[in-house]
């Protein structure tokens, strides 16, 4: 191994152990990946901007104990016979950067970090070119290791762009805040009722959550009206309800795990014409969130 690139024995061997507890909880996806070179499935999924769409930032956010900005100070070809679980077809490397900023972290962390990196060679065999680049790494630290961390998905680094940085930022602080909305775990019952004009009624679908605090969907028709829906996270539904906002925490928690159809499950106890009508306003809804826009497979 090159001496100059600064890759320190005792620092790679803490970076091999730390490997095999992140394959075995995370299926490789270097097609999916968004570092510089790689191969990438999502490419043409990416927002306008050039980067991840929100869905694929606020995966990883939420998953990461650690973000940062950093520059890449170098990178080391492993061995594949030092390379455990390795996927065919795939160099590992060793990764130096220097942090710029921490957006999410202990405050310990050095201003130069080490860690893992599964790349795609391109034709030629040739990997990836790093050096120098600005990326966002999304990691957990490694434990007694204060300068090494460990990915959080085999995509985790991602090129650094503008719209990266602002949205990382963004969720990393709306997913702390004291009212960030729970995660959504799936659909519990649906009701309808009929007002006293035809055409006329509200439905009002409850969401279970991770935490059991209270979810609900009301979707609102009057006769010659557009539906109208809101959320509500509270046990009452008032006049404050609104659908929320795109590219916000609780439209990502509900477009990326609400199911395309209402369960019949949900209907169960409702006449046929109101379970109907329930499903109809649930499809409604569905279609107002629009898609999840997730490129990753997670």
């Amino acid at each position: 191994m090159n001496s100059s690139l600064h890759v320190t024995a005792s620092a790679l061997s803490i970076a091999l152990l730390a490997l095999p507890a992140c394959a075995g909880e995370m299926p490789v996806r270097p097609q999916n990946s968004y570092a510089n070179g790689a191969a990438s499935g999502a490419a043409a999924q990416q927002d306008s901007l050039g980067g991840p769409g929100y869905a694929d930032i606020a995966d990883l956010v939420l998953s990461a104990p650690v973000i940062a900005d950093a520059t890449v100070r170098s990178t080391a070809k492993i061995k594949p016979a030092e390379a455990p679980n390795l996927a065919p077809g795939l160099v590992r490397l060793y990764v130096e950067v220097d942090v710029t900023a921490l957006i999410r972290g202990a405050d310990g962390l050095p201003p130069r970090i080490g860690y893992l990196l599964d790349v795609t060679p391109d034709s030629a065999g040739r990997v990836p070119k790093f050096k120098k680049a600005r990326v966002l790494l999304f990691a957990r630290p490694v434990a007694g290791a204060g300068n090494q961390v460990q990915l959080v998905a085999p995509d985790a680094q991602i090129d650094w762009t503008p719209s990266a940085d602002t949205r990382a930022r963004k969720i990393a602080k709306d997913a702390l805040a004291s009212d960030a909305p729970p995660v959504i775990t799936g659909i519990g019952n649906a009701f309808h009722v009929a007002g006293a004009l035809p055409g006329e009624g509200e439905t009002q679908i409850f969401l279970t959550t991770a935490d059991q605090r209270p979810v609900s969907l009301s979707v609102l028709r009057r006769p010659g009206e557009q539906p109208r829906w809101a959320v509500a996270l509270s046990e009452i539904v008032d006049e404050s309800a609104a659908p929320p906002a795109p590219e916000t925490l609780l439209w990502y928690r509900m477009a990326c795990a609400l199911p395309p159809m209402l369960p019949e499950r949900s209907t169960g106890s409702l006449e046929a014409a109101d379970a109907a009508i329930a499903r109809e306003d649930y499809a409604f809804v569905i279609a107002a969130l629009g898609p999840c826009g997730r490129a990753r497979k997670i």
